[in-house]
């Protein structure tokens, strides 16, 4: 009778008795300093997207300390940050042949900090059982060139998961020095003892108190356990810069009270005017080493400032003030890139005006002088006044905004604005904008509106010269141009008498009013101001009464004439240049008040014509290009249409080819009262037409272009040969239907290898159309 069988053994597995708790703590530098701080306490603290708190004060996220300082030069050190270090991160792996060296250049730290552990540390016996282990590591300080033990550390116990441990070593030598980290354990060369060790990191720790002065700082601590392996990034929630605003202004209800005296006080407050003022003057992070406050013209962001503050509707039932600005700046960049990008917050030009920095803003303002052929220089030929107009692929209908939504986190969002009857007449014209600074979608959608708005409505550029006497105005001021061969009447000239009795002004020039409405008539006072009146009758058709007559008007001033029937046209000057004669070139750009109703209201308006020849030409609409093949050359029939058909409108036709070194270059240029036209003789090339109406005045309506290309036809993609009686037919197939194309058509008895010599090789039988 034999033995029996052994027992049955169960592995066992001891309980994991390593356990690290790492505690993250980091001082964040938010920015310069003062600013108003967290927005709703340690709700707008956000650790991985997440409030510490939610709003009624409840944690999210347990064990988490805050501590934060707003940024006056006075400010205490943060509680229990008392050193402040900086983590390298190394993350690799300690051998027992292979130690791990670094080197230690900085010269103020006091202290290193270490972070080793192990993969995971446990053994398994050869009957399964897996229970804890230890393993030994060195923490070594080169001195003097000798490598010394600091630490002799073993890590004993077990855990299948990542263990982390630190230790600080004090005392440290001259820099430079290396720090080592060495295995003492022999490596494991089996699947039964894991034992790993890794050298995770270590900080470099500075012991002392800093206050960081001028600049705001969060401190905060977190246990690390409760992110796992997810790196912690830390969001805030705030509210910026304390800055200099008017003495007379209440940020926060953005109101104003009496009259300002030009003085400053500090609050917080994201009004784009003053937070340019904040940027322009500051000595420390802005640009007041280099300008001045007095180099800046506060009058001017005062009247800006009040403009943004006023109350617009938000789009979704509400009203919200007409610009903010909420903007970080991280990154240095060029001071004029700046300026500009926190002009375009607020519809704004910076204008440096002889004296100091101004700024002009595009909204409704008073004329400040009126223009007309009696107070400009006529030149030898022509008209003083000479125009020109955008292009039409300038004229862009759609946008996309750009702009930072809270309610997306923070990030970016896309705003598409659209202009509906633009792009139905004209076609999809996009264009891509950031909205610096912008936090609202209403400030957004409003941001894209004006930009389409301006390109849409104000095409038009005038240029002309004055003499010094003439020059009436600097960059940004709005100037009205009376000009009689434009509009087709007698709308400005000089005074040639002025009787205040009986309130009758002589005119150099007749003038004929309409038979309804009130007209208008432009005067400048004692203080050169233009004054606007009513005309109450006129006589002989120069003898004018109005309805009274400002102090300060002479003879030989400047009138300028105001009808009901037609619009005022206004130009905002954009550059002033001097002639070599001493006269002044003024380039000024179409200005069309109506635009901020439009854009901020929602408003819409029926443009009145700027001439009594009839109405402005109409838009060329339903473009189309036929291209013929006839008599053994290419011609292309083109046609199109108008919304409207106006006596006395002819059109203007211009065709361009595409050069090989990517210009254009102008083929045919014609003119026809027809609404289409036939251009004959073209060779293969790329073509674009363009084509615009043209009234009997000159004046020119918008244009549209088309595009078209003439080439070789393609080579059929198969023949189907169809038998017959004694016959066959060939018809040529093609992938694309074109019934112009047509087919010579060879025969040979022989094949032929090389299709080029078929001409020379074949027999020609004749021409046939496909179809």
């Amino acid at each position: 009778m034999g033995k029996g069988g052994g027992k049955g053994h169960t592995p066992r597995e001891a309980p994991d008795n390593l356990k690290s708790t790492q505690l993250l703590s980091v001082i964040d530098a938010i920015s310069e300093g003062p600013i108003e701080g967290p927005v709703n306490g340690l709700h707008s603290v956000l650790v991985n997207q997440t409030p510490v708190v939610d709003r009624d004060g409840n944690p999210n996220i347990h064990g988490v300390k805050v501590v934060y300082r707003v940024g006056e030069q006075e400010q205490t050190p943060l509680e229990g940050f008392e050193s402040s270090g900086a983590e390298t991160v190394l993350g690799v792996q300690v051998k027992h042949d292979n130690p791990v060296t670094r080197t230690i250049t900085a010269a103020n730290i006091d202290r290193l900090r270490f972070t080793f552990g192990v993969q995971s540390l446990v053994e398994a016996n050869s009957k399964g059982d897996r229970n804890p282990t230890s393993v030994r590591l060195l923490i070594q300080i080169q001195r003097d060139g000798v490598w010394v033990t600091e630490k002799d550390i073993t890590i004993n116990g077990k855990t299948t998961t990542q263990y982390l441990a630190s230790v600080m070593v004090n005392n440290l030598p001259p820099r430079p020095f290396g720090i080592r980290m060495s295995r003492v354990t022999a490596d494991s060369t089996s699947d039964q003892l894991q034992n790993n060790t890794i050298w995770s990191s270590y900080t470099e720790i500075i012991d002392v108190r800093q206050r960081y002065p001028n600049t705001a700082v969060t401190g905060l601590q977190v246990e690390s356990e409760q992110f796992g392996s997810q790196q912690v990034t830390r969001n805030y929630h705030l509210r910026g810069r304390i800055i200099q605003v008017p003495s007379n202004y209440d940020p926060v209800a953005r109101t104003y009270s009496g009259i300002w005296d030009g003085t400053l006080k500090p609050a917080y407050s994201n009004n784009p005017a003053w937070c340019l003022w904040d940027m322009l003057t500051h000595p420390r992070y802005g640009m007041g080493q280099r300008i001045g406050a007095a180099d800046v013209d506060r009058w001017a962001l005062y009247a800006i400032g009040r403009y943004c503050d006023q109350m617009v509707p938000d789009g979704f039932g509400g009203t919200e003030p007409r610009m903010t600005f909420n903007a970080y700046l991280a990154q240095q960049r060029k001071a004029w890139d700046v300026l500009t990008d926190f002009c375009s917050a607020m519809r704004c030009m910076p204008v440096w005006n002889g004296q100091r920095l101004t700024f002009v803003q595009d909204r409704p303002s008073d004329t400040v002088w009126t223009y007309t052929r009696s107070n400009v220089v006529m030149p030898d030929e022509g008209t003083p006044f000479r125009y020109s107009f955008s292009a039409r692929k300038d004229r862009h209908n759609a946008v996309e905004v750009n702009w930072t939504d809270p309610d997306n986190g923070w990030q970016t969002s896309t705003e598409l604005v659209e202009d509906t009857v633009a792009i139905s007449h004209y076609g999809r014209n996009l264009v891509k904008m950031d909205a610096f600074g912008c936090t609202s979608r209403g400030q957004a959608h409003r941001a894209g509106l004006w930009l389409i708005k301006t390109e849409l409505l104000e095409t038009q550029t005038v240029d002309f010269s004055v003499g010094a006497e003439g020059l009436r105005h600097v960059p940004g001021d709005v100037i009205e141009v009376c000009d009689e061969d434009y509009a087709g009447v007698s709308l400005g000239g000089r005074i040639l008498s002025v009787d205040r009795d009986r309130r009758i002004l002589t005119l150099d020039r007749e003038i004929t009013l309409p038979s309804s409405g009130t007209t208008l008539i432009s005067l400048v006072d004692g203080e050169g101001l233009p004054v606007s009146v009513d005309v109450q009758s006129v006589t002989d058709g120069v003898q004018v009464q109005v309805s009274r007559i400002p102090d300060g008007v002479a003879e030989y001033s400047v009138w300028g004439l105001k009808l009901p029937t037609l619009r005022q046209r206004l130009f905002r000057c954009v550059a002033v240049r001097e002639n070599d004669d001493g006269t002044y070139a003024i380039t000024a750009v179409q200005h069309v008040p109506e635009k901020e109703s439009i854009v901020d209201n929602g408003a819409s308006f029926d443009p009145q014509p700027g001439t009594i020849h009839g109405t402005v030409p109409p838009a060329i609409q339903h473009l189309t290009t036929e291209i013929l093949a006839e008599e053994g050359q290419y011609q292309v029939l083109a046609r199109w249409d108008t919304p409207r058909v106006v006596k006395g409108v002819s059109f203007s036709l211009r065709l361009n080819v595409a050069a090989e070194d990517g210009s254009d270059r102008l083929v045919s240029s014609a003119g026809t009262p027809d609404t289409q036209y036939r251009f004959r003789g073209l060779t293969p090339g790329r073509y674009t037409l363009s084509v615009r109406a043209v009234n009997s005045q000159g004046q020119q309506g918008d244009p549209a272009s088309t595009q078209f290309s003439i080439s070789a036809p393609a080579a059929p993609s198969f023949i189907e040969l169809t038998p017959g009686y004694f016959q066959i037919t060939a018809t040529p197939r093609q992938a694309v239907y074109d019934p112009t194309v047509q087919y010579e058509f060879w025969f040979s008895d022989a094949q032929i290898t090389d299709i080029h010599q078929v001409e020379n090789a074949a027999r020609y039988l004749g021409t046939a159309l496909y179809w």
